[in-house]
């Protein structure tokens, strides 16, 4: 029997690309496309209507807010996920890549799977410098202190629905990411990289395109790897 998959999406005015993300996704893979609306002022929740996602408004700001909102709709359903899968709606993933990122939790039972940009090719101009150190230092940081050895934070990830549920996520914006893999190295979660491709995103990022995003995410992060520790 098939595994169960749903896919939350986090977005914040992406209405010019959440629908090319959405369209992306092999659906016959997948039971539930689930975009997270987080205080949009543009078409976005439309826009994932018609491309035939479900739609969950989150007013609060904050990527991991978004996140926890997809999680509380899972929650609700009277048939849970098997495989939980996250992906940005800048359409910077590669959607069609998400067997590579299912497969390793079906034929060897992995708990969590990070698609690694580091591992992966990034188009010109598609990370800025501060991601790729920040990612560095991040990643060794996590390396350092926990004993878990990843090369990216990147928001295309799967994870096994329950083990999603006992890291007991509660970050509400740029920690989300790092809070869930140190959460799994902590656990003594299976976990696996591969490699994803990573393109320009459509728009102008809401983190790394402007500098108080920089240098907020980068704070949150690196305060995360060390009140977890």
């Amino acid at each position: 029997m098939n595994p169960i998959i749903d896919i939350i999406i986090p977005a914040y005015n992406e209405a010019s690309s959440v629908g090319l993300v959405i369209k992306a996704i092999p659906m016959e893979m997948v039971r539930e496309i689930v975009v997270c609306d987080n205080a949009s002022t543009d078409d976005t929740s439309e826009v994932a209507i018609n491309a035939g996602a479900t739609v969950v408004k989150q007013p609060r700001k904050g990527y991991g807010s978004a996140c926890l909102a997809g999680m509380d709709h899972l929650k609700r359903k009277q048939v849970p996920p098997d495989i939980v899968a996250f992906l940005d709606a800048d359409f910077s993933d590669h959607p069609e890549e998400l067997p590579a990122l299912v497969d390793p939790i079906i034929k060897k039972n992995m708990d969590l799977v990070i698609g690694s940009r580091a591992l992966g090719n990034v188009e010109e101009g598609a990370m800025m410098p501060q991601q790729v150190f920040g990612n560095w230092l991040a990643t060794n940081l996590i390396r350092l202190f926990y004993g878990y050895h990843f090369t990216d934070l990147g928001p295309f990830r799967t994870i096994r629905y329950s083990a999603l549920l006992d890291l007991d996520m509660q970050d509400p914006d740029f920690g989300w990411t790092v809070e869930m893999q140190i959460k799994a190295a902590k656990q003594k979660l299976k976990c696996i990289e591969v490699p994803v491709n990573y393109r320009r995103r459509i728009g102008v990022s809401k983190v790394s395109g402007t500098i108080k995003g920089t240098i907020l995410a980068g704070h949150k992060i690196l305060w995360t790897i060390f009140k977890l520790w």
